[in-house]
């Protein structure tokens, strides 16, 4: 049998050598050189016995029927795409401490009412893993614990589950390689066997993976190809309320987002999630603004909050929270000299509430009437949403399922719409259920919302 070696290989540009270096002669980045195995050649066949493949006509193809098992959480099979499907590899990342390892030990737990069910931890012992199983009120004896690194020797245990918990990725290795356990060679290299299991022996296997402090997955980007459903856990850890959000689905549909609520016996789903992300005294206080925003399948009501204070300093602080800080600081430019705001004094305080994340560009027009409220002290109505993209010149474009979201602010109650005017005609059909107002550009939605004072600053023509 043919010995496997390894080599060290340029995350950046691919340059192979047979030893570690600290610089990559190639491109010249540090720290890039990861360990990975390569794999001995396979002996030449005669001609005779090659087989060839041959391409078969679209018509020709069966369709093949995947078999989908619930996973007891109901807002957990809606993301996967209607439930588990057998064979496949999960993909589970967040920040720590967010509830991956509750929600995969609950899911465990369940499966393994009726099936086998195999949980390795590779982080903690299974002590600890039977403590979280009492915390949470979880009792199945048909549930199998093994605290294993090696991904090798935990091979055997394999063959006797229908379901494995892998927690997490980045803690196991194998022994093919020298590098430590969380390197970019044994990530790619673990994630490859357990795909080579998954796909041969028809076990499912949920991952867990760690994310670096960008919220990205850590580890090679070849971790998230290899698997067949990758999700995302968003949300504030000191937060109650989480979103499963589904990035990758072989197997469905990736508009799919899931809303959870974390609790001392564990994480639920939650299936009325209207008004969670609002809150009772909206309307009373300047600075608060809510807007429908589209989340996955979903469309949802959130309420964006900003608090104003003069700064002490030379130079305003901006701090934003579940909204990104360069749209911050780029929608507080547009207003100052669009609308002539003056804003370049104050030390600018802005949070998304429950701890959601609004990344759609559709929270622009929001964002900029939270501002505007906040600085003139002039709250807006609480049966008023606002929704539209910002551009830099002012302009509000249209977004995306404006219908929707419109049929959303009905459905909670309120009264009025702030909306960009290239998607007026598509809301027509409300006309006579909501008053629409439709707006061009930044300047008419404060004359709209704050029609007392003028801006302070005169306005271009388009304006």
């Amino acid at each position: 049998m043919a010995k496997t070696t390894t080599q060290f290989v340029c995350t950046e540009c691919g340059y192979a050598s047979p030893k570690w270096l600290g610089r990559c002669p190639s491109c010249g980045k540090f720290n890039s050189m990861a360990e990975e195995a390569v794999a001995p050649a396979a002996p030449a066949k005669g001609t005779a016995a090659r087989r060839s493949s041959r391409p078969v006509p679209l018509s020709q193809v069966q369709f093949e029927k995947y078999e989908r098992v619930s996973s007891g959480i109901p807002e957990l099979d809606v993301v996967l795409g209607g439930g588990i499907v057998r064979g496949s590899l999960v993909l589970i990342g967040g920040d720590p401490g967010i509830g991956k390892s509750t929600l995969l030990t609950q899911v465990a737990a369940h499966l393994a009412r009726e099936h086998k069910v195999l949980y390795l931890s590779a982080e903690e012992s299974c002590s600890q893993v039977k403590l979280r199983c009492e915390r949470l009120h979880l009792s199945s004896d048909s549930l199998l614990l093994l605290n294993e690194t090696c991904i090798d020797d935990a091979e055997e245990a394999f063959a006797e589950a229908e379901y494995v918990v892998i927690d997490s990725v980045q803690a196991v290795y194998t022994q093919s390689l020298s590098s430590a356990a969380g390197s970019v060679g044994q990530v790619r290299e673990c994630a490859s066997k357990l795909m080579r299991i998954a796909k041969s022996r028809g076990i499912t296997f949920f991952i867990v993976g760690h994310v670096t402090k960008e919220g990205t997955l850590a580890g090679p980007k070849v971790l998230e190809h290899i698997m067949d459903t990758v999700l995302y856990f968003e949300g504030e850890r000191t937060e109650n309320f989480k979103i499963l959000r589904a990035v990758k689905n072989r197997f469905g549909s990736v508009q799919e987002v899931g809303v959870f609520e974390m609790t001392d016996e564990g994480i639920f789903g939650v299936s009325d999630y209207s008004g969670l992300f609002l809150s009772d005294s909206r309307g009373e206080a300047a600075g608060a603004v809510v807007t429908p925003s589209e989340t996955g399948n979903r469309c949802m009501m959130v309420e964006i909050q900003t608090l104003m204070a003069k700064t002490a300093y030379g130079l305003p602080r901006r701090m934003p929270l579940g909204v990104d800080f360069n749209k911050l600081v780029l929608l507080i430019a547009v207003l100052e000299k669009r609308c002539g705001i003056p804003l370049g004094t104050q030390d600018i305080y802005l949070n998304a509430m429950g701890g959601i994340r609004l990344n759609e560009p559709s929270v622009d027009l929001a964002i900029c009437a939270a501002l505007a409220s906040a600085e003139r002290m002039i709250p807006v109505d609480k049966y008023t949403a606002v929704f539209g993209e910002v551009g830099l010149t002012g302009e509000v474009r249209g977004v995306s399922y404006a219908d929707k979201r419109v049929n959303e602010c009905l459905k909670m109650g309120f009264r009025r719409v702030v909306l960009p005017e290239k998607n007026a005609k598509q809301c027509e059909k409300f006309a006579g259920k909501i008053e629409l107002v439709p707006v061009r550009y930044v300047s008419q939605m404060v004359r709209a919302l704050f029609p007392s004072r003028k801006p302070t600053a005169p306005v271009t023509d388009a304006d």
